[in-house]
């Protein structure tokens, strides 16, 4: 995907939780650009500010201050409300927890976004992009039918099927042994390919991060270190 602008334009960008004496400041002025289409790793220990930095960058908190732009939007000057409608199509996310819906099935799972964001064919896109991950044999399986790993390729699938510009994945694997990570992993990372999306990984393990092409590392709310592969 070319374009232009970069898929994230970050500038002095701040994020405080709490008010008045016991504000706590989590972000303490991030720069960052990301061209489209890169594949980006968020690096640092606990209490960094990764996660924090992914939840403003993919729209799911509001920054305190700076600017910032994601996907030709301006994320910086929107009401919450706001945030939540940019957010549909043009971002996806993958977390840690599977946040499946457990009363539904893995297709109505990555079909019902695609139907709240008034796409059509969301059955037929459903079903397409469960079994490229491998699930086209559990479409009708309930989240507790199946292993964490499948769970995490479902979440995969409904953050993959409305063909966002911007993937982010919050510590994807902090819930699988290390062979059912790295093949999600794997899928991911070839999910992401076909498409062409950027695709923004927060970990703490090197050897993840290392699989992008760049590599941020954050520590105390700041950028300590922004190396490319």
């Amino acid at each position: 995907m070319t374009s232009p602008l970069p898929a994230i334009a970050a500038l002095n960008l701040t994020l405080s939780l709490g008010s008045g004496d016991s504000a706590v400041e989590v972000l303490r002025g991030i720069d960052l650009t990301v061209p489209y289409g890169q594949t980006l790793a968020l690096l640092g220990p606990s209490g960094s500010g990764k996660s924090s930095l992914m939840a403003v960058l993919s729209g799911l908190e509001r920054a305190s201050g700076g600017t910032l732009q994601v996907a030709g939007e301006d994320f910086a000057a929107m009401s919450e409300d706001a945030l939540a409608l940019a957010r549909r199509g043009r971002i996806g996310v993958v977390l840690q927890a599977f946040h499946l819906l457990p009363t539904m099935t893995a297709l109505e799972n990555v079909m019902t976004p695609l139907e709240l964001a008034g796409m059509p064919d969301a059955k037929a896109r459903g079903e397409a992009e469960l079994t490229a991950v491998g699930l086209g044999e559990r479409l009708g399986h309930y989240p507790a039918q199946l292993s964490g790993g499948e769970q995490q390729r479902v979440a995969i699938a409904r953050a993959l099927a409305p063909k966002p510009a911007l993937v982010f994945a919050d510590e994807p694997t902090g819930n699988l042994d290390a062979a059912t990570g790295s093949s999600v992993m794997d899928l991911l990372f070839a999910r992401r390919a076909e498409s062409g999306a950027t695709l923004v990984v927060i970990t703490h393990d090197p050897a993840l991060a290392a699989r992008c092409e760049r590599v941020v590392t954050l520590a105390d709310g700041r950028i300590a270190s922004d190396h490319s592969a």
